[in-house]
């Protein structure tokens, strides 16, 4: 055992019951002495006594009394020094008692506490480093009480990605999210505006950019917040569309091997049967090179439909006359009023977008009657809205459901929503993607007023 171990222990107790005892002794001989010098005067001999007694035992007390009474002083301020998250104060008792255990077990609680303050220190710097790294931007906001109902949500985090897409490097932290999407572009602002997560493009031509917006909330401090996440997806879609035009061509090759083998064998067989004399089955062998040569072109149509779009033709479109063709070819609910403005769109080509995007909502699992459309002029721009009640998108559907060819159905082209995509940019506006509070998705179409780009 060490010396600190083998010190001798005196409790409290032990201690102050030896105290009371050697001043009741001190006392007790005081009083005898007097009566033996004052024999007969047992007043005196009190009042002496207690003259002599009573501030020794002041005395005696007090200076047992007052090193306890600073070390509760010092416990006082190390806990006041804790709940303010110092915890590099320890304290020291010389008395080996109940008193030095209380110390023992609160320096033990202060080097605990050091080191889970260390710890989360190091995991807090650990966790900045990597959100303010991470090519995703990242946006916190909420409403702050003293800024008044009106004023909306405030910034309180923004990592490096964000304030390098938001505001040119500069800190973001407490600006009104208002502010601060001044300067963004207006597909963000429209993107923020729908509610939940989406898919949306800024930027024009070589410049285009598309992003996939995600919205998380929580409670923090006992105040509501939300987590905006914006991730740039350009670089990937361009990776993405890569391996699915490599896929396209192994398709294409394969379809052609297929058909063109067979139209071959059939077309020697013909000659044959020709130079034979037998011309008896001709008409069903040149049946089946017909049908197989209609397959064919049908499927390659599919394919430079998507990939050879012509220039719109625009003209002059009465909004309720489009309507009205579509409805005679698909069940859906229009919402509102129409623009009382025609459209200026290539009336086959957008029709042909918005039968895709509204079939698409029927195949979605939605019901029927849950498919609605809604047309509407908002500023200067046309906002078409394609709703439905579906299963909605997961992150990675949504991420790549703009991409030709990319479908999670089994005999799906993945053709529609690409092809949606590129009519409507080659009516220079967008298509934005997002899933519904309650489930579902809606497809927004945005067309400029006026005629395209020619």
């Amino acid at each position: 055992m060490s010396s600190k171990g083998k010190r001798f222990r005196l409790s409290l107790a032990t201690r102050w019951s030896a105290l009371v005892g050697t001043l009741l002794a001190v006392g007790i001989l005081i009083a005898l002495a007097l009566d033996h010098l004052l024999p007969g005067q047992p007043l005196a001999v009190l009042g002496i006594c207690l003259v002599c007694v009573v501030p020794i035992a002041l005395i005696t007390i007090r200076s047992q009394i007052q090193p306890i009474l600073s070390l509760f002083r010092a416990l006082e301020g190390t806990v006041a020094s804790y709940r303010d998250g110092d915890f590099s104060f320890s304290l020291h008792w010389g008395q080996n008692d109940e008193l030095a255990d209380l110390i023992g077990a609160h320096n033990a609680l202060g080097e605990v506490l050091r080191e889970q303050r260390l710890d989360l220190v190091q995991r807090e710097l650990l966790l900045d480093t990597m959100v303010q790294n991470t090519p995703v931007a990242m946006l916190l906001v909420t409403e702050l009480a003293n800024r008044g109902e009106q004023a909306g949500l405030t910034v309180v985090y923004a990592n490096l990605a964000a304030r390098q897409l938001l505001s040119g490097g500069r800190k973001l932290e407490g600006h009104a999210l208002n502010e601060v999407l001044q300067q963004a572009a207006p597909a963000l602002i429209e993107a923020l505006g729908r509610g939940g997560d989406g898919l949306f493009t800024a930027g024009d031509g070589e410049d285009e950019e598309v992003y996939h917006l995600a919205r998380r909330n929580f409670s923090l401090n006992g105040r509501k917040h939300e987590l905006l996440l914006l991730r740039q997806l350009t670089t990937e879609l361009r990776r993405q569309e890569v391996q699915t035009w490599k896929k396209v061509i192994r398709v294409i090759s394969h379809e052609l091997n297929n058909s063109l083998a067979p139209l071959a064998s059939l077309a020697h067989s013909g000659a044959e049967l020709v130079r034979r004399g037998q011309t008896e089955r001709l008409p069903q062998i040149l049946e089946t090179i017909g049908e197989r040569t209609r397959h064919l072109e049908s499927f390659i149509l599919g394919y430079a439909r998507f990939a050879k779009l012509p220039t719109p033709r625009i003209e002059a479109v009465p909004w309720d006359a489009l309507v009205a063709r579509l409805a005679g070819q698909v069940k859906f609910r229009l919402i509102g009023e129409l623009p009382p403005e025609p459209a200026r769109i290539d009336t086959a080509q957008m029709e042909q977008a918005l039968l895709n995007l509204l079939k698409n909502a029927h195949e979605s699992g939605s019901w029927p009657d849950h498919v609605e459309l809604q047309i509407r002029r908002v500023q200067d721009v046309i906002r078409i809205d394609v709703l439905d009640r579906g299963s909605g998108m997961n992150d990675a559907v949504l991420t790549n459901a703009l991409v030709p060819f990319y479908s999670t159905k089994r005999s799906g082209t993945g053709l529609g929503l690409a092809l949606a995509r590129e009519i409507a940019e080659a009516h220079g506006g967008r298509i934005t993607l997002a899933n519904r509070e309650g489930g579902g998705l809606a497809v927004t179409m945005i067309l400029p007023v006026g005629p395209g780009p020619a």
